[in-house]
């Protein structure tokens, strides 16, 4: 996950001011705040601050515990639907590639945490904490042992300048293989349970 603050944070879709895009940033925490980037990938992120404090986190990869064979067919469709302009061999390619993925690379980044999950703008305002809600947060199962966080530098934010581009406000579960890119510095952030 990374984190993303206020409007002074000029890695943050805040930094601008609310506009019709970022709306949902400035409302009640716990809700969803899908956006697509580069036209073509949705990213999923949870308001964070009580309302009127932009702040969200990017969920930037999800390694599953359960429910991998959905994530997974739901990666086929998706990529099926983006290639298929290519043609039929091209689909199957992608096909073979996604069945031979390991599970923990399924949703290994911010635009394949929503194409596994099929999280689309949609979603966008969706309550994450409402039992009911068809995308929701939930406990993480226990594994007995705190779970060991790590936090380095956001990435992908170049247009950013310092301090942001140095934050460590970036953070991943130690050795998790699903992890999109490795985290810079490494360091402990607090221990938590995921």
């Amino acid at each position: 996950m990374e984190a993303y603050v206020g409007l002074e944070d000029m890695a943050s879709h805040a930094r601008l001011g609310r506009t019709e895009r970022n709306a949902v940033m400035f409302g009640q925490p716990g809700v969803a705040y899908v956006y697509l980037v580069y036209g073509m990938y949705n990213c999923l992120n949870i308001v964070t601050e009580r309302e009127g404090i932009p702040a969200a986190l990017l969920v930037r990869a999800v390694e599953p515990v359960s429910g991998a064979p959905a994530m997974r067919q739901a990666r086929i469709d998706a990529e099926a639907v983006r290639v298929s302009r290519r043609g039929a061999a091209a689909v199957d390619r992608a096909g073979r590639r996604l069945s031979a993925l390991a599970a923990s690379r399924l949703a290994a980044g911010p635009g394949l945490v929503c194409a596994a999950m099929s999280v689309d703008r949609g979603h966008n305002g969706t309550d994450l904490c409402r039992p009911d809600s068809s995308l929701r947060l939930e406990p993480a199962p226990d594994r007995g042992e705190p779970t060991e966080i790590v936090a380095g530098p956001r990435i992908g934010i170049g247009y950013a300048s310092e301090p942001w581009l140095s934050r460590p406000w970036r953070f991943a579960v130690a050795g998790s293989s699903a992890v999109s890119a490795p985290i810079r510095s490494g360091r402990p952030a607090e221990r938590a349970r995921a």
